[in-house]
């Protein structure tokens, strides 16, 4: 069983006694006829103040299980709580219509018991007279108590009363500081994932400019390449072209200056053609290794 169970059942056993103790007080109450040592004991104020401080006792246990029913651990507990929370309000509700009814009844009680003493007192007698001198007596001994026992239960309850705020107070103290303590926690949390956060979105701009670099590097070292290539193409070729021309206009003078080989049978223009292939061919290979 937890603290909370512990703490409702002690809640339960103290509201049962002061309930029984309370309903014995109003019964007192309501025998009550100040006409004998033994009731005069237990004046009525003083049984008024005890039945009210019972009352007021009910009511600070309502509401301390009323604070404990919440933090059970389950909800048929907290409902079970709750209904019992509302049958003690009733019953609280039931003795104080008790006690009204009971004063009710101790004043006529203590009418009937006056009028009595009234018809002794008037029978006369010394009899009659040492009565009237000690009921005075009596009389002024139980207002000073009566006095007193009323400061007293002021005194107390409002000393109660304090103490149930001060509680309060200081439980609600806790709660907030356990409340700050957790906020504390949390924004330490997220003060270290912020900062962690802003270092890794510096990389990553310091990287994204290294990137930028890169490209830009690499796009004009690209760009050369593809230059020199093209330049180095253009090159070989009109150097080709020229070539070829140069040779194919020195063989067409020499064919004009020679004459036929008769001996071989053979043209000599056609050599001379046969020599411009070799030579065009050579420079196309050498071209395409170059490349």
């Amino acid at each position: 069983m937890d603290k909370v169970s512990e703490e409702v059942d002690r809640v339960k056993n103290e509201w049962n006694d002061a309930y029984h103790k309370t309903l014995d007080q109003i019964k007192a109450i309501e025998v009550y006829e100040k006409q004998s040592e033994s009731t005069e004991k237990n004046s009525l104020p003083r049984l008024n103040a005890l039945a009210q401080d019972g009352l007021n006792l009910l009511s600070s246990l309502e509401f301390k299980l009323d604070l404990l029913a919440p933090q059970l651990l389950s909800d048929s507990e907290v409902e079970a709580a709750q209904s019992l929370i509302e049958s003690w309000k009733n019953q609280s509700h039931n003795l104080r219509s008790s006690l009204r009814n009971a004063n009710m009844q101790a004043k006529a009680n203590m009418r009937k018991a006056a009028q009595e003493e009234r018809e002794r007192l008037l029978g006369g007698g010394e009899e009659s007279t040492i009565r009237r001198r000690n009921l005075q007596t009596k009389a002024g001994m139980t207002s000073a108590a009566e006095s007193i026992t009323e400061s007293l239960r002021r005194t107390r309850q409002l000393m109660v009363q304090e103490v149930e705020r001060t509680a309060n107070t200081i439980e609600t103290f806790e709660e907030s500081t356990g409340v700050l303590k957790k906020a504390e926690t949390e924004y330490k949390g997220h003060r270290s994932l912020l900062t962690r956060t802003r270092n890794l979105l510096s990389t990553m701009q310091r990287q994204d400019v290294m990137d930028r670099i890169i490209l830009a590097v690499g796009f004009f070292f690209f760009s050369l390449a593809v230059l020199y290539v093209v330049s180095k193409r253009i090159g070989l070729l009109k150097l080709q072209r020229m070539a070829t021309a140069a040779i194919k206009a020195g063989m067409v003078k020499q064919a004009d200056n020679i004459p036929r080989d008769i001996n071989h049978g053979r043209n000599p223009i056609q050599g001379n053609e046969d020599l411009v292939y070799k030579v065009e061919h050579a420079q196309e290979r050498h071209v395409w290794d170059e490349l």
